[in-house]
């Protein structure tokens, strides 16, 4: 007899508002592909750890920013870990799944990333800039972002926020990993139109400094997207390390690079079962 299909719950919030893009339509297009290996039941955010129970393992997708669903989502954890469930992306990540920590980490270790800091005695590590961004340890999807002067920095309420310099960057551009494998590049060549993605073909140093960021995370397993700016001088400067629920902006690449994704997915999951 053929061997059993493995039984995912796949955790989306269908009715997320994303700014600029549709969840939903992301998730509809996958989990109809993945169908075709694997037996699928969908499932708000809210609900996963009422329903992990019986299901070979857990995909989350695009969930929406848990600082929306804190709480719900720290139980989620506790229980997976305690029960050892599967999860995909692995709930090891370093990137954003444990919040902005790592980018004082990164900052710290001479790491390519726009610096950063959480502590007024450290301001004057910052470069010079025209303002500053803060934003919360916890956020996300630009959730808490504001831009300060340099003099109303010193006056904030440190516990839980991070600033960084704001750059003048020339373009955004986002590097799609399925484990430790390159899939494709985006980029929004107008920076007033971030969500208005194009492909981007990297050149190699380009993937170099994104495989750097996928290295130092050591996820196994997992979708993980390098988001990096290019700053005045030329140099990229990592954004953000997404590595929770990343979303993939699919419908902005070819279809042949899409089901290449695809198949890349189906595989990386099918390892992580059987690891």
């Amino acid at each position: 007899m053929p061997a059993a299909r493995p039984r995912l719950l796949y955790v989306t919030d269908l009715a997320y508002p994303a700014r600029g893009r549709r969840y939903c339509d992301e998730d509809i297009h996958l989990t109809a592909r993945l169908r075709d290996s694997f037996y699928l039941a969908l499932c708000h955010p809210l609900d996963a750890a009422a329903l992990m129970d019986g299901f070979d393992a857990v995909v989350v997708r695009n969930s929406g920013p848990v600082i929306g669903y804190q709480k719900e989502y720290d139980a989620f954890r506790e229980r997976a870990l305690a029960e050892g469930t599967r999860v995909y992306n692995p709930l090891h990540g370093r990137g954003d799944m444990a919040g902005k920590q790592y980018l004082l980490d990164l900052t710290a270790a001479g790491y390519p990333v726009i610096p950063t800091v959480d502590r007024p005695e450290d301001l004057h590590r910052l470069p010079a800039a025209d303002a500053y961004a803060v934003k919360p340890k916890a956020g996300a999807d630009s959730i808490g972002l504001r831009f300060l002067a340099h003099e109303e920095l010193a006056g904030l309420p440190y516990d839980g926020l991070l600033v960084q310099p704001r750059i003048d960057f020339r373009y955004e551009v986002s590097f799609y990993f399925v484990d430790d494998l390159f899939q494709y590049a985006l980029h929004a060549p107008d920076p007033a139109r971030r969500w208005v993605l194009e492909p981007y073909e990297p050149t190699g140093d380009d993937l170099d400094f994104a495989r750097r960021f996928v290295d130092w995370n050591t996820l196994d397993h997992g979708i993980q997207r390098v988001d990096a700016c290019r700053a005045p001088g030329g140099e990229l400067l990592l954004v953000e390390l997404e590595d929770l629920n990343p979303y993939l902006s699919l419908d902005r690449v070819p279809e042949e690079t899409r089901d290449r994704f695809v198949t890349a997915f189906t595989d990386s999951l099918h390892r992580f079962l059987a690891a």
